[in-house]
């Protein structure tokens, strides 16, 4: 009994940290605001023990104080939004009456949204902030940050392996999303921004955006730069993976890099980033060299099982997200993305 409750325990800690970790880092942490802040935790600590109604009446308590910034109503509407959704279907229009109040406020004030908001509220913030042509807020003013996005990688493979790594098509570009995150010179478009703006242009269902469509997509999301990959692999043996950047204003591609080998889909991520940067000339910190080592897996089978997490969690069925995502990372105890996917949609499946 005391092992499943600081099992519990320890989920409930994961979930908070997530959540404030995000949270905290819009607050300028005026005195005011630390108090939000202090509040906010307590909020999100009820909501992560899966008692929302607790976590509500505190978020709400909140709104009723006179010093709040907009950031601090931002900040609040948002957790009350999470733990909204969480209650159930019927709850969800209360959920993004919580984001329309958002964008009453200042949707370009602190970048959103974030990755601890679910797929669906994710979604529904598109669809909002692109109802009131802010789906992109202005560019960063720092001209040396370019934005890119990264597609869904093709899969070439034949045979069984079609099959097999059908799910990881998606999951690599999430792992080039996360690993060029790391370099502070890019700005990452979200993926399911992508997803959203595919979807909008009717061009999802083909499953091919090429450079010809790039500049398009590319102008929409606010992308300088563009990201195709693809996999193939015949055979246990051998695989190949490629990549090419795409300037959006230009169409021209700008890097491409090839890797082949077995098919150690993680190592080949990794090598080929630090290849992508070299091609850019983009200068890399031994700091950033050393984070992009950090995070993904080794793992053939928690790979797998991560993409299809990400599968289920676009589909908005968050049981089986978290399912895969669990499974993910009992495959591999270090694979640090799954485990925050994890403690970010437990709170959704009871």
């Amino acid at each position: 009994m005391r092992t499943n409750e600081n099992c519990r325990k320890l989920l409930v800690i994961g979930v908070v940290v997530v959540l404030l970790s995000a949270l905290s880092a819009t607050w300028s942490f005026a005195q005011s605001s630390a108090n939000v802040v202090d509040k906010l935790a307590e909020a999100l600590d009820a909501y992560s023990d899966l008692d929302f109604d607790k976590g509500i009446a505190i978020a709400n308590d909140l709104l009723n104080r006179n010093d709040l910034t907009n950031k601090d109503s931002i900040a609040i509407y948002e957790a009350l939004s999470i733990i909204t959704y969480a209650k159930g279907e019927q709850y969800r229009r209360q959920a993004f009456n919580y984001l329309n109040r958002m964008s009453g406020i200042g949707p370009c004030l602190i970048t959103l949204p974030r990755e601890i908001w679910p797929s669906e509220l994710r979604d529904q913030w598109y669809k909002i902030t692109k109802a009131k042509d802010i789906l992109v807020c202005p560019e960063d003013t720092e001209k040396e940050i370019k934005t890119i996005a990264i597609m869904q990688f093709d899969n070439f493979s034949v045979g069984k392996y079609q099959e097999q790594l059908g799910f990881l098509s998606k999951g690599l570009a999430d792992f080039f999303e996360h690993d060029f995150a790391k370099i502070s010179s890019l700005k990452v478009v979200e993926r399911d921004k992508i997803d959203f703006i595919l979807k909008e242009l009717e061009l999802q269902n083909s499953g091919k955006v090429d450079e010809a469509t790039a500049a398009r997509v590319g102008k929409i999301l606010g992308a300088q730069l563009m990201v195709f990959g693809s996999i193939t692999q015949l055979d246990s043996r051998q695989a190949r993976m490629i990549v090419r950047v795409v300037n959006v204003e230009t169409s021209e591609i700008i890097a491409s890099v090839d890797k082949e080998g077995k098919p150690d889909y993680g190592k080949m991520e990794k090598e080929l980033v630090g290849e992508i940067a070299d091609q850019l000339k983009i200068i890399l910190p031994e700091k950033t060299k050393n984070l992009l080592q950090e995070g993904g897996t080794g793992s053939m089978d928690a790979a797998t099982l991560y993409s299809k997490g990400l599968d289920y969690m676009d589909k908005y069925d968050y049981k089986k997200a978290y399912e895969f995502f669990k499974l993910a990372y009992e495959a591999d105890n270090n694979f640090v993305e799954a485990k925050r996917k994890m403690d970010i949609y437990r709170p959704l499946v009871g």
